[in-house]
């Protein structure tokens, strides 16, 4: 019997599940960024050429285990690059938690605007993702304990871009070639506090869904579930009212006599599913369909059409399955797990990793505490709140270590961050589509002349940097234009500041 796999939406669910309660579960699932690429209209990966950088394994440190290196991956596309001689720039996207050969597939903005400004692109895999694993590229060392995975952060990334983009411009002779980098998500996080970081490194970055206030005591823990519910809210009324009730009567059927089996042939899984099980794999659907609402199909998570919450709700209200809310709630899950149409069951034991994404959880366990899982009365999932504490006990019972709660906040800021950042901080773009859940924790409004808030009513998650497609609507073709706009500006800028010197 055909199957689809649910690893990839149920993965983080399998090793970060610390509790029977599904509002727990959900609170720290949806800390991660799981994130799956989207088929490109062109195979860029034809375009990229490998290379290794030898990388440093401690930055902070000059102890003797701090001199250890390991070998970071990066692509690399010089197509329409302008050359040293010409200083022309370099775009750079920081690599998020993941393989980057995903990544460069699925940021097609960056390849696709390099020949309008000459550029260079560079992909930088993210250490211990990928092929960039330390301790002799053998990833069960690397993550052997805390000892070992402590090497794992984000302040250790960051610094490795940085060193890894000034060697890389010394090799090319091209010292005065300007950087800009690019992220999308936990990437855009990490290329906004690139630039405050190391703003002689890059002239300005493009944080695409780069929630770096969703940290506690700034953004609420409810917002993100209450944008998610307000994406289905604003298709369809009953859609929102059949979700919402959906998981008391799974519950309930689930404990009846013959209720798993029930559910089982409801759901067309493959193996019997407890109760636990089914409402997760129902929450990894409704969230990833949020989040990746995009105005043209795509294959970023899983194939999906264009719109796929009106299509789940649609499914959902189709008045041929009547008062069925199992075949109701199927019809929406199919959207997400089956559009394809090829799968006659669904696998929820998968618990494969084929992006290399498993120490997420190591840095949300350490540092990347992002409280998401809080549902008010009004949310599509079942009211709770979200705890600390119950990250705390996951963590320690996983890693023995106890994260560090404030620590992001410390060392990269996020308090008043309109007051601060203005301040200090410059050439900075921060898109946010408002039907992605993530976007609770981005940055809304400008805060100078040159950290800008792009907006997007209908977008999702980070939607500007996928491939354009002939079918993008004109909000997102104009989205697109400001940035292009606003990055020329910053280059036409330190051209003309080079000049002077």
């Amino acid at each position: 019997m055909a199957s689809t796999s649910t690893s990839l939406s149920l993965f983080l669910f399998l090793f970060l599940h610390f509790s029977s309660s599904f509002s727990k579960t959900s609170s720290l699932f949806s800390s991660s960024f799981l994130l799956r690429s989207q088929n490109p209209p062109i195979d860029s990966l034809r375009h990229y050429r490998t290379a290794f950088f030898t990388q440093i394994l401690d930055h902070f440190n000059f102890n003797p285990q701090s001199y250890q290196s390991f070998q970071q991956r990066y692509l690399i596309n010089d197509t329409y690059w302008g050359g040293a001689a010409e200083n022309a720039p370099i775009f750079v996207y920081t690599g998020n938690e993941g393989n980057i050969e995903w990544f460069a597939q699925n940021t097609g903005f960056i390849l696709e605007s390099a020949p309008k400004f000459r550029a260079l692109v560079v992909f930088i895999e993210h250490r211990f993702y990928g092929k960039s694993i330390p301790f002799g590229g053998d990833e069960d060392v690397a993550n052997r304990n805390s000892s070992t995975l402590g090497f794992l952060s984000s302040t250790q990334a960051l610094a490795d871009y940085a060193t890894l983009i000034t060697d890389f411009k010394r090799n090319l002779t091209a010292i005065d070639s300007p950087v800009v980098v690019f992220g999308g998500s936990y990437g855009g996080m990490l290329a906004a506090w690139f630039r405050l970081k190391y703003p002689h490194v890059a002239i300005g970055a493009v944080a695409s869904s780069a929630p770096i206030l969703q940290f506690e005591n700034i953004t609420s823990p409810y917002s993100f579930n209450n944008i998610i519910t307000q994406d289905f809210k604003s298709e369809s009324q009953n859609c929102y009212r059949v979700i919402k009730g959906s998981w008391q009567q799974i519950d309930m059927v689930a404990n009846q006599p013959g209720g798993p089996q029930l559910l089982r042939n409801s759901f067309k899984f493959c193996k019997p599913a407890d109760s636990q099980s089914i409402q997760n794999w129902l929450y990894t659907a409704i969230l990833y369909t949020a989040m990746t609402d995009y105005p043209t199909p795509s294959n970023f998570l899983n194939p999906l059409p264009a719109y796929p919450v009106k299509q789940m709700c649609k499914a959902i209200d189709d008045p041929t399955t009547g008062n069925d809310t199992f075949a109701k709630l199927y019809g929406a899950a199919n959207v997400y797990y089956n559009y394809s149409g090829t799968a006659t069951c669904f696998d929820l034991d998968d618990d494969s990793d084929p992006h290399d994404l498993g120490d997420w959880t190591w840095q949300a366990c350490t540092e990347l505490i992002l409280p998401t899982g809080a549902n008010t009365e009004d949310s599509i999932f079942p009211a709770s709140t979200w705890h600390y504490a119950d990250r705390v006990h996951y963590c320690k019972s996983l890693f023995d270590v106890e994260p560090r709660r404030f620590w992001i906040t410390t060392h990269f800021g996020g308090f008043n961050i309109e007051r601060v950042l203005k301040r200090f901080g410059s050439n900075i773009i921060f898109f946010n589509g408002l039907r992605d859940p993530w976007s609770g924790g981005g940055v809304l409004k400008n805060i100078s002349s040159s950290i800008i808030a792009i907006v997007a009513k209908e977008g999702a998650h980070h939607v500007d940097l996928r491939f354009s497609d002939s079918n993008d609507p004109k909000w997102l073709k104009d989205v697109r234009k400001q940035e292009l706009n606003i990055i020329q500006d910053w280059l036409s800028q330190y051209y003309l500041d080079l000049a002077q010197y």
